[in-house]
Parts: structure tokens; sequence; C-alpha cells
């Protein structure tokens, strides 16, 4: 991956880091899932009306649909309001990554390098750690809540693969019309989980202090997480393998710690801090190219540059036809012709016209008849390739 595309994942970490702490403001005002359905409705509407549909497969567009926006979200947003912490579900959320590395491995059949399998091993032992550190502090979520944001992970893995299988060129037109799939199912999960009267209650109540800072959260989480961050991430899927993209998603539990740090004073443990820098070590390693890769990158940069190994190549320094492979000889100028061979005393004059010297053939070429009878020779064939 060039560094062009890793810094563009990085914004995408920063922005889906800050998101959990706008999650958390907009779940003081509205009920989990007509939120979800509210978000992805207030980009939907005007996707239908003013973008054109992207020219993608409906499968791929609506199983992203159904991955990113109606599972993961569903379950995120469940789990936050039963009492997931913001850092803990944004760490335990990450577990997308190692999913979509698993799911595209049986089902697209990318292959894991070692690397890559290395890097993603570091990366979800430090998510592990922290989860131990925070669980053996007394700052576990429970299980019910961790188990809703596994689950939504998941969901975000299925939603990768399929955005990876569109291989759209237009990414930002893809993920607007994904905004589409989520909203009339979430709401009606809505109506029969939260209720009409928890609905109403959300819509009523705007203009309390609380519902400022939830619309100011839920304008960040349309603009800024999905309209930036997922459009974004959309067009890296569409560039690289899933598991090459998917293990940056492990750097947003780094984001969501410090911003959950500074919005509700949910401070991280000194343990807590060295282990996110492993997370970060892993996600270097997952991602840094190859050998392979960079010898590749490099000789496309270099048109001029060639694999000594390749016969259609040819070296530069001129070479004699008869002389051993790999040594040259010196140039011959094109006004001096070569001398004429003197054949030693007693023997005739040939007197066939020069060959040149400095270049080969490039097709073989049967032997001149001789007009005379000679005894047979030893011959040298030089094996060229015709370029």
């Amino acid at each position: 991956m060039p560094t062009r595309d890793r810094l563009l994942a990085l914004i995408v970490v920063l922005c889906w880091g800050l998101n959990f702490p706008a999650i958390h403001l907009s779940l003081e005002q509205f009920p989990p899932f007509f939120l979800v359905a509210l978000r992805f409705a207030l980009l939907a509407i005007p996707t239908v009306l003013f973008v054109p549909r992207p020219q993608v497969p409906w499968r791929w567009l609506l199983g992203y649909g159904l991955g990113f926006g109606v599972l993961q979200f569903a379950f995120l947003y469940l789990a936050m309001d039963t009492g997931m912490p913001t850092g803990l579900a944004s760490l335990v959320l990450q577990s997308s990554a190692p999913f979509t590395v698993l799911i595209a491995g049986v089902w697209l059949r990318e292959r894991i390098t070692g690397r890559q399998a290395l890097g993603i091993g570091i990366a979800v032992a430090g998510l592990a750690g922290i989860a131990l550190v925070r669980a053996g502090g007394g700052a576990q979520a429970g299980v019910l809540p961790v188990l809703l944001t596994l689950c939504g992970g998941l969901g975000w893995a299925f939603g990768n693969v399929c955005s990876r299988q569109a291989r759209t060129t237009e990414p930002l037109r893809f993920m607007l019309w994904m905004s589409v799939v989520p909203p009339l199912p979430m709401l009606a999960l809505s109506l029969l989980v939260d209720g009409p009267a928890a609905i109403g209650r959300s819509l009523t109540t705007l203009t309390t202090g609380t519902a400022v800072w939830a619309l100011v959260g839920l304008a960040f989480t349309v603009l800024i997480a999905t309209v930036v961050g997922s459009g974004i991430w959309t067009s890296l899927l569409a560039r690289h393998p899933s598991s090459v993209v998917a293990p940056f998603s492990l750097l947003v539990p780094v984001v969501g710690f410090a911003s959950s740090w500074l919005a509700f004073d949910e401070r991280p443990a000194p343990a807590e801090l060295v282990l996110g820098a492993v997370i970060i070590a892993g996600v270097l390693i997952a991602s840094a190219p190859g050998r392979a890769a960079r010898a590749l990158r490099s000789r496309s940069q270099d048109p001029d540059s060639a694999p000594s190994h390749d016969p259609r190549v040819r070296d530069s320094r001129t070479q004699h036809p008869d002389s051993a492979p790999g040594v040259p000889t010196e140039p011959v100028a094109a006004d001096d012709p070569p001398a004429a061979h003197e054949p030693e005393p007693g023997q005739p004059r040939d007197t066939r016209a020069p060959q040149p010297v400095g270049t080969t053939s490039a097709v073989a070429s049967a032997a001149m008849p001789s007009p005379r009878p000679v005894s047979p020779s030893p011959s040298v064939v030089v094996a060229d390739t015709a370029t």
C-alpha cells in the first residue's frame, strides 16, 4: 500500500475514533435503533434524489448496506445503550479486522502472507491485552454488551467483503447508495423494540441541552464518520486486498480511548497505552509491503530498469557472435571497417565478405554452401532470442 493510501487510512481512523463519543452523545437523546434509522435516512433521501446509482451489481450494494449499515450499527448502538463503555466499544468492534481477513480467505480465496498473519496476530494480542486490563480493573462492560459488539464487528466484516467484491470505481456514490438500505428495516425494528412512545419523546424534546449535543453528535456521525470516513474506506477496499486494508481499523480504539478520556474522563491505564503501541506496531507490520511488492513498485517507477535475468533485455555492451557468452568486446566504429583476416602461410586467402563485428543475429540462419567440399568441423551455435 503506497504512503498516500496509508495516510488516507489514518484519516479514516481519526474519523471513526471520534465517532464513538459522538454516538454516546446521540444515544443520550434517541433510542438506539431509531438513531441508526435516522442516521442513514439523512443520507438516503438526498442520495436517491440527486446522486446517480453506481454501476455495481445490486447484490454487493445490498450486502454492503446490510453488513456495514444494518448489522454493525444495530448491534453497536444496542450494546452502547445497554452499558458498553465508549472506549471499550471502540476496542471490541475492531474484531471486524480478523473477521474480515477470515471471511476473505474462505470466501474470496485471498492468500494471507506470513507477515500479514504476524501483524494481525500482534494487533489482536494488543486488543486482548487491553480488554484484560480493563476487566481486571473492574471496567468490564458485562457479557451481553461485549457479545453484541462482537456481532457488530462480524457485520462490519461482511460489509467489507461485499465492498471488496463490488470493486467500484465510484466509491463515494457506492457509499452513499449503501445508506439507502438501512433506514426502512431499522425503522421497523425501532417500532418493534424501542416503541412509538420512545421515538415520539425523542423528537418532542429537541430543545433541551442534551438534545443539542445529541444533534451535534448526529451531524458528526453523518457527515464526517459516514460520508468522509466510509467514503475513503470504500475507495481503499476497491484498490487493495481486504487483508491489507482491514488491519488499519485496529487503530480506531487508540483514538476512541483518547477521545473518551478527554470528553468523558475515561482514563486509560498506563498498560493500555503500552498495548496501544503494540496495536500500532502490528498494523504497520501487516500493512507494510513485502520484498516482492517493493521490487515490483521500483521497476514500475523506473521504466529503464529491467531484471538482469530477463532474456529479452540485451547487454548494452557490444558482443562478438563467436565470443563466449557474457564476455564483452570492444565496440567498432561505424566508419572503421574490420580488417580482413590474414591467412597463415600456405593457406588460401578467404575471399568471402567480412562479417561485421559487434552485431548479433536475432534469428538462426543456414550456413552458406561452400564451393568445394570441406571436411566437417565443429560449428559454434549462438543461442539468441529475437525480440
